[in-house]
């Protein structure tokens, strides 16, 4: 399988919306991910599995830290690479924007998405309860600083 990332366009927001239904209890809108595309502030990359949308990520860059808005692999695609591939370029592109430092909230049940992040150098670094709806669930506060 052919895994190659690139930046967001308009015309992957519908498959991205309903990739994004299928994974979350309260998944981001079309409207959302257009959104994005109007904020200069907002960097997000799509991964194409052998040409076709497989998941997204992203982050919002707020005076050189990046909080990663959203990690989706569509439900087929899971365990295949996807989500490193798309945060591998997604740190790459924060290198050479000066970011120097990463954050995000994950869910503490999602072993899955914790291991991922793990391995990218983040750390936990507190917990944010309440922080899910549908169910509730208590954040992880992730952190990766280079400094």
């Amino acid at each position: 399988m052919e895994i190659v990332v690139r930046e967001l366009r308009e015309g992957d927001i519908p498959e991205l919306a309903r990739i994004e239904a299928a994974s979350f209890s309260m998944p981001w809108s079309a409207d959302a991910f257009r959104d994005l595309l109007d904020r200069p502030y907002c960097t997000y990359f799509v991964a194409l599995a052998d040409g076709q949308i497989a998941g997204c990520c992203g982050y919002t860059d707020i005076c050189h830290e990046a909080n990663i808005d959203n990690v989706v692999v569509a439900p087929g695609y899971r365990n295949l690479g996807i989500a490193q591939a798309l945060l591998q370029r997604l740190m790459e592109h924060g290198r050479t924007s000066g970011i120097e430092v990463y954050t995000l909230e994950v869910r503490v049940s999602n072993l899955a998405a914790i291991h991922i992040y793990e391995k990218f150098g983040f750390k936990s670094e507190g917990i944010r309860p309440g922080f899910y709806e549908k169910p509730v669930e208590d954040a992880i506060i992730m952190w990766r600083r280079f400094s």
